[in-house]
């Protein structure tokens, strides 16, 4: 019983660690705050429109998570689509040098959530073996 408690609540805060990001995509005016860039400028609608776009994939794979804190059949692709996505982001984000001081704090917010999900994903393994 402690198990799934635990497995919900890690799920939910991996969860709104996506779905919050999403937000941007209907208030393009957090992009500066969330990225700390600015969108400003030449190539500005195009960034503007990739950088929506990037936050309506994130709400997505964090309303799969908070989905899969309380429907257990949805756990393994939940948290396999969460993993692809931080790890991803994680991957590209520290092989890339010159990253502004707010996208490495992303990356560090990723680090902490993955590790999260990573005890979430072996205690939906436990519980499924």
């Amino acid at each position: 019983m402690w198990l799934d408690r635990v497995t919900t609540a890690l799920l939910l805060l991996v969860g709104a660690v996506n779905f919050l990001p999403g937000f941007v995509a209907f208030a393009p005016s957090l992009i500066t705050t969330a990225y700390g860039v600015s969108v400003d400028g030449p190539g500005s609608a195009d960034l503007t429109v990739l950088l929506r776009h990037r936050a309506v994939l994130l709400g997505l794979v964090g309303l799969s998570l908070i989905c899969a804190a309380f429907i257990p059949s949805l756990r393994i692709p939940a948290v396999t689509a969460g993993a692809i996505s931080m790890g991803s982001f994680l991957l590209l984000a520290y092989s890339t040098s010159g990253l502004n001081s707010t996208t490495m704090r992303v990356a560090r917010i990723d680090v902490a959530a993955i590790v999260l999900l990573a005890v979430a994903a072996v205690l939906v393994w436990r519980k499924n073996a």
